[in-house]
């Protein structure tokens, strides 16, 4: 069995593919190592390329931008990979103002490049894409919170479980990268519900890990403990450090992804986060790894939100669950920081 995955010297994309080389599958890889680009030297992944190709036996390595739709066509051609995981993007909310062309060439055109790639060659193989929770813009600031000492919270009962799968996608603020985001969600629905290919979108919330090369602009948890460890300021940009976000562990992300695939569905959408569980807010964060290391967090609180964040995100897993009930987050949040803290630690 063979699998392709874009992305692959990422948080997500190196989890899935480490995953599935434990699977016995045969592993392809597929990055450009454009975060460097996006995020300069901190942002570099070749660290964890070499990681891969030193554990994965017969791991290939294809070095390749996704907006070069010829160049995918050929691979896939080439492959014809069982399975393709699309993981593969331009990250940031707020650098995709700054490059508007990349970050829709990069989110949205590349995405239909795989996305049509499979069609014509391997349209049987499941096709898992990673979407993001800025499809929903910035309308889940509409639910009625409640401020807590430390946290925002939901006010209303109901909503007590998160944001579900069935939530509007439109007539709200986004950022230009959840507009291209949300262009890439919908043809993934759309390649599954009208060709009838096994597709899936994966809007995650804050996706987290030890394998994560964290920076200010995308990498929240990684970020805020790099900082703890060199004495970085932090920066909170609004909403008094109360936001909140559900934490997943791309371990977990990465078992999601083959109980998909094991058992795909056409056209299916998933809400992806750690839940309620796993919530925090950055206040909270920061208490947690002073606590973990011992060391005072420093940080600096800017009273100008960024533009269409969320204050209090949840994701509700209830449809995944539903879906497949052998799937559950198994990392909490005291195992993400650990794990963070000690990666940093030996990178450092």
């Amino acid at each position: 069995m063979r699998i392709l995955v874009t992305g692959s010297s990422g948080l997500i994309g190196s989890e899935v593919c480490t995953y599935f080389a434990g699977l016995g599958w045969q592993v392809h890889g597929l990055d450009n190592n454009q975060r460097s680009v996006f995020f300069g030297p901190q942002g570099d992944t070749r660290w964890n390329q070499s990681r891969l190709t030193e554990k994965i036996p017969g791991f290939i390595h294809h070095e390749l931008d996704i907006r070069n739709r010829d160049g995918i066509l050929s691979l896939i051609l080439a492959i014809k990979p069982d399975a393709i995981v699309h993981c593969a993007a331009q990250p940031s909310h707020d650098l995709a103002a700054q490059i508007p062309f990349d970050d829709f060439d990069i989110n949205a055109v590349g995405t239909l490049n795989l996305l049509e790639a499979a069609r014509q060659f391997t349209p049987a193989s499941p096709f898992v894409a990673m979407s993001t929770n800025k499809v929903y813009g910035d309308a889940p600031n509409e639910l009625l919170l409640t401020e807590l000492p430390t946290r925002w919270e939901y006010a209303r009962t109901e909503d007590f479980n998160g944001i579900p799968e069935t939530f509007r996608i439109d007539q709200s603020k986004h950022s230009l990268f959840g507009a291209s985001k949300l262009a890439a969600d919908i043809m993934g629905q759309e390649y599954g519900r009208y060709f009838g290919m096994n597709t899936c979108v994966l809007r995650g919330g804050c996706l987290t890990g030890p394998s994560h090369s964290g920076v200010e602009l995308h990498g929240f948890l990684s970020y805020l403990i790099y900082c703890n460890l060199t004495a970085t300021e932090y920066r909170i940009f609004g909403y008094k450090g109360k936001q909140v976000r559900d934490n997943i562990h791309s371990y977990d992300v990465a078992r999601f992804i083959a109980e998909f695939i094991r058992a795909p569905r056409s056209g299916e959408v998933y809400n992806l986060g750690g839940g309620r569980s796993n919530s925090i807010s950055i206040l909270e964060a920061f208490a947690m790894i002073e606590s973990i290391s011992g060391k005072p967090m420093r940080s600096v609180y800017l009273d100008q939100p960024r533009s269409g964040d969320h204050i209090c995100y949840i994701s509700d897993l209830s449809k995944m669950k539903g879906h497949y009930p052998k799937w559950s987050v198994t990392k909490s949040l005291a195992d993400i920081f650990q794990e963070i803290y000690e990666a940093w630690v030996a990178r450092i």
